[in-house]
């Protein structure tokens, strides 16, 4: 089983998580950019942030045969607070970087006017840089807060089929599919998705758009997840093709749109060689 995590924290996660996710069959990781845990006092942690994402941590990965990328972004939580402001002037800097598959994790937190005001700028940078866009859907009224995303996206020069809309369950999925985004599901221990819930919605929507994410981070969550809702997915009767696709193919589809995936990373326990072994090439 060949595993694509479309939204993982890594900085969060320590080595030990890198070499299990691995033999669980991880090969490559999107890692968006999120709330620190505390308020940060200036835009100069950004700055500091965003650098670690593009050099440390896929270096961290690579040396466990994992492909590292990832999403920048003024997060929703955050646009809230006037000292972070200035990150969405500096934002264009860093969306050219090779490693920069989409703009995110942008969104709602709590539905206030700075963060509609964060949302349509960071989607129209999306547009102007030729990238996708990670949307984080709020944790509460979520119903309400997809809907007030999908206006946001309508009025944008970003098409719905760049945009994935993350963090879905039951009471989103109809109309966010409906509003022509792609699918995004996190599964957590105690709260968001759970695997049986996502084999549920997956057999009632079926599996093209759709992308299934661990979302761990620093509280209790688990970076295997991918992997248990492939095999949940396999004991309630999909087709191995049909995990590939949920959990490889469409990750690789959606983040293909950046033209910045590059999957080839050296097996860590296959010595090199000049041609290189056991190595991914973009979801072949």
């Amino acid at each position: 089983m060949r595993i694509f995590d479309p939204h993982i924290h890594m900085t969060s996660r320590t080595t030990d998580d890198y070499e299990a996710m691995h033999a669980a069959g991880v090969r490559a990781v999107v890692e968006p950019a999120f709330w620190l845990g505390q308020p940060r006092t200036s835009p100069a942690s950004f700055y500091d942030y965003f650098d670690a994402l593009l050099g440390w941590e896929p270096f961290r990965a690579a040396q466990f045969g994992i492909a590292h990328h990832c999403t920048l972004a003024l997060n929703p939580k955050e646009a809230n607070d006037p000292r972070c402001l200035p990150v969405l002037d500096e934002l264009p800097r860093y969306l050219v970087k090779d490693h920069v598959v989409a703009v995110g994790e942008i969104g709602y937190d709590s539905m206030t006017p700075a963060e509609d005001h964060a949302l349509a700028a960071q989607l129209q940078l999306a547009a102007d840089h030729g990238l996708p866009a990670l949307v984080h859907t709020p944790h509460r009224d979520k119903l309400a807060g997809l809907r007030r995303t999908l206006d946001v996206v309508r009025e944008s020069h970003l098409p719905p089929g760049r945009v994935l809309l993350d963090h879905l369950n039951e009471t989103t999925v109809k109309e966010a599919d409906a509003g022509g985004c792609w699918l995004g599901f996190s599964i957590y221990p105690d709260t968001k998705m759970d695997e049986d819930r996502m084999v549920a919605v997956l057999k009632d929507r079926g599996t093209e758009r759709v992308l299934v994410n661990s979302a761990a981070d620093w509280g209790r969550s688990d970076p295997l997840k991918t992997r248990s809702t492939g095999e949940a997915m396999l004991a309630a009767g999909f087709t191995e093709d049909q995990v590939d696709q949920v959990l490889w193919r469409n990750p690789v589809a959606f983040y293909g749109l950046s033209g910045r995936l590059h999957l080839d990373v050296q097996d860590p326990s296959t010595p090199a060689t000049h041609e290189g072994n056991s190595v991914l090439r973009g979801g072949k």
